[in-house]
């Protein structure tokens, strides 16, 4: 048995090397210590321009990114990074903003370089041309030398500000000799009206081509595995339809709540925030066809054809809940419930901290199999997963002993792929035992530096690689199915479920899954990493 064990597990192996490497061919130089992103050996100067430098965005994220591409030389050699927001600020207050979200800065001299040498701040609008003409002059000077220069735009902004700002970056501060390229973070709109509207304003000054939508979670290194694991193994490929597949998860789970952040959250709800992107770009690319190609375009027609065959959702379709506060809570985040957060402007919101929802694929592969989007704040556990189900044994010789056969991909935290299997107990019996075949991440490439979402995409953006950037017709496709329930929500004013902070979440959520036909084994429990 423990050889059986040992052979399994090198075979696993083997197949999880293949599925990292089999999406990374075109990518393999994106590694963090492999390549410099962007083209500099003629000379050309990268310029990249954080707008929104003064807010959460760029201090949380963007700037930490960008100094840790730093660090790894894994930016263009000619590069500068201008901040630019309305805020009376200077590099060194940046600085001062960004150094609780720096992970690592052992080396100080790098670090005193990235500040003083690499970046520059500018204050101005996002609506005045005498701002943008200003930023372009003070461009124009970092550029002055470069036989080539380009420029990228980060819209750390809100979305209600891109169209103030898109027009005179357009009128005043396109790259001369080089390209421009721009990144748009979600959200994209707030239904498909909204998503069209700004999705024309943007696409009447930009091509395609230079227009970066950013879904962080397309970063993720386990999201980057997925295409190779499916595509690059014979044995998953043979077995990835209706007729193996009795459902499928995709979930991601927060043991904290919105305290403090309600103002913000309000506006979107877990809908919008989450499960209308991340999660549906997870379930996108796990049941898409095979692209004939692992470049952009081809990887993204096949998830624009997956999205049309998946009908709009509906109420019934869904369990909504709001999470109330925890009277046995150690914080006052779990003592709060979301109603009694000060910063939201309603008291009596409807807006919804936990989803989940079943949709439907229809067409050949995949009609008939239920698939699960779940999202929810103040829960009991705190990871982003994919649950794969298989079908029964048929005709079980071991008197109904076999247990469902799972596959679970684990996205975060401790990075794993995870089947859960049959197998006969030692001795003389005929007993099965359901065990797991473990594959933890770190385990496997000990010592591996997996990057960061931001640092990944951020490179690919200086690549002029899209493939990890969601397009129009994805973005109004995506829309399409949400945008009926988000709409019927509104329009009945659906009060979601009570759940408590820490829970599991709704209790109504256990009978949605038993009744659209997801299964669950209170006997088993995945071994800790």
């Amino acid at each position: 048995m423990i050889d059986l064990m040992k052979v399994v597990s090198a075979v696993v192996l083997s197949l999880f090397v293949v599925a990292k490497c089999g999406f990374a061919v075109p990518l393999e130089s994106n590694v963090v210590g492999g390549h410099r992103f962007g083209n500099d050996d003629d000379g050309s100067v990268y310029t990249i321009i954080v707008l929104g430098a003064s807010g959460d965005l760029g201090k949380k994220l963007v700037y930490p990114a960008l100094w840790t591409l730093f660090r790894e030389n894994l930016l263009p050699k000619n590069v500068h990074i201008v901040g630019y927001a309305r805020s009376d600020l200077s590099v060194e207050k940046i600085r001062k903003n960004v150094d609780p979200y720096v992970v690592d800065k052992t080396d100080g001299k790098k670090y005193d370089q990235f500040w003083s040498v690499v970046n520059r701040y500018v204050r101005g609008g996002y609506d005045a041309d005498d701002d943008w003409i200003k930023l372009d002059a003070q461009l124009k000077e970092l550029e002055k030398s470069a036989p080539k220069a380009n420029r990228l735009y980060y819209m750390a902004l809100p979305s209600t500000v891109y169209q103030q700002a898109i027009v005179p970056l357009k009128a005043h501060a396109m790259a001369k000799s080089g390209w421009t390229r721009i990144v748009f973070e979600k959200p994209f709109g707030e239904d498909s009206e909204t998503s069209d509207i700004l999705s024309a304003q943007i696409e009447k000054l930009f091509t395609e081509d230079q227009i970066y939508r950013m879904d962080h979670f397309l970063g993720k290194e386990v999201v980057q595995m997925l295409l190779g694991f499916r595509f690059g193994n014979t044995l998953f490929e043979s077995i990835w339809d209706r007729e193996h597949i009795s459902a499928v998860l995709v979930e991601l789970k927060e043991d904290f709540g919105t305290l403090g952040r309600g103002g913000y959250f309000d506006k979107a709800g877990i809908i919008r925030d989450v499960i209308q992107n991340h999660l549906l770009q997870v379930l996108t690319i796990i049941a898409m066809e095979k692209p004939r190609t692992t470049n952009a375009d081809d990887i993204r027609n096949e998830k624009v054809k997956l999205l049309k065959a998946i009908p709009a959702i509906k109420l019934e379709d869904a369990i909504l809940g709001q999470y109330v506060g925890n009277p046995n809570g150690t914080t006052d985040d779990e003592r709060t419930g979301y109603l009694e957060d000060k910063t939201l402007k309603d008291q009596n919101s409807i807006t919804s901290t936990y989803g989940l929802m079943s949709l439907n694929v229809e067409n050949d592969r995949w009609r008939g199999v239920p698939f699960f989007l779940r999202c929810g704040k103040a829960i009991n556990d705190h990871r982003a997963e994919i649950r794969i189900q298989f079908k029964k044994v048929a005709d079980d010789i071991f008197h109904g002993q076999s247990k469902m056969n799972e596959l679970v991909i684990r996205l975060y935290p401790d990075e794993a792929i995870r089947f859960h299997v049959n197998l006969k107990q030692p001795g003389f019996n005929d007993t099965l035992h359901p065990t797991q075949l473990n594959l933890v991440y770190n385990d496997k490439f000990p010592g591996a530096q997996i990057p960061e979402s931001y640092e990944r995409l951020i490179g690919e953006v200086l690549d002029g690689s899209q493939v990890n950037f969601v397009r129009s017709d994805e973005l109004s496709e995506a829309w399409r199915i949400f945008t009926p329930l988000l709409h019927q929500i509104e329009k009945q004013h659906q009060k979601p479920y009570s759940y408590v902070f820490g829970s599991r979440g709704p209790s109504e959520a256990d009978h949605f899954f038993v009744s659209h036909g997801f299964e669950s084994d209170p006997d088993f429990t995945w071994d800790k990493p």
